[in-house]
């Protein structure tokens, strides 16, 4: 590393904030970049006026994945210090208050891949491609995120054979829900979260909630998860605002209230 922070937060947008991953050559998620990845969603998770999340790469590489080298120099002792920070992240983004949305360029391999399927939309380079790598290297990861993300046969070929699946394969498998040329990805992956954060944040953060939250739940406890988040937002004044935005022909103007 040349003494440049691996991480960088900036505003592209209102009420958007952008998180670059910034580890040449290949964005390696050794623990330090981890931690900084961490730390940056839960800045922008705290800070409310951040109402969608973009998370990129600089470079021509999403995430390489893992550091291997740092793996390897690692003791066996440190494997639980090393998963823990590895969750830590992938919560940060799974639980983070606002949508985020994965602007994915090149390849998104291992780690790369679970970061990617953390995020709530992915949005694909042509150039992009994705490896659960697992198991050309030795290891395990991927199984319940992936299959929850394509169905059970994509991921078994996926996370069998190590393949690396190109950016077509992701759109078509539904990995991803957009690819779009290299040199407008940036510009796509942040109107996407601009429009979502015009909508009624407590709605959308609700919405997300629900969908974390859905997987786990019987058709039963999901419309009463539904029911009781329907009733507490229609008494909020956001929702009110939304609908007098709706007739008036006009963005809503919402207070989180």
């Amino acid at each position: 590393m040349n003494g440049s922070p691996p991480v960088t937060v900036e505003r592209p947008v209102e009420h958007v904030a952008r998180i670059t991953v910034d580890r040449p050559p290949v964005n390696a998620l050794d623990r330090a970049t981890q931690r900084a990845v961490t730390a940056a969603l839960t800045d922008t998770a705290e800070d409310l006026d951040v109402r969608a999340v973009v998370l990129a790469a600089a470079g021509t590489r999403f995430c390489g994945g893992a550091d291997l080298a740092e793996e390897q120099a690692l003791d066996r002792d440190d494997v639980g210090d090393l998963l823990g920070d590895i969750a830590a992240m992938l919560d940060a983004v799974r639980n983070h208050r606002a949508p985020v949305v994965a602007a994915v360029n090149g390849a998104a391999f291992g780690g790369g891949l679970e970061l990617a399927l953390a995020c709530d939309i992915r949005i694909a380079a042509r150039s992009a491609s994705f490896g659960a790598a697992g198991v050309n290297v030795g290891l395990v990861a991927s199984f319940r995120s992936l299959t929850r993300a394509i169905g059970d046969a994509r991921a078994r070929h996926l996370l069998l054979t190590g393949w690396t699946c190109p950016a077509d394969q992701a759109l078509e498998w539904g990995l991803v829900t957009e690819v779009v040329d290299d040199a407008v990805l940036a510009e796509r992956a942040v109107a996407v979260a601009a429009r979502i954060a015009t909508r009624a944040p407590l709605s959308v953060e609700s919405t997300k909630e629900c969908l974390n939250r859905s997987h786990d739940l019987s058709d039963a406890e999901a419309a009463a998860l539904q029911g009781r988040r329907f009733a507490r937002l229609f008494r909020t004044e956001d929702h009110a605002e939304a609908l007098r935005a709706f007739f008036e022909r006009r963005p809503g103007r919402y207070e989180r209230r």
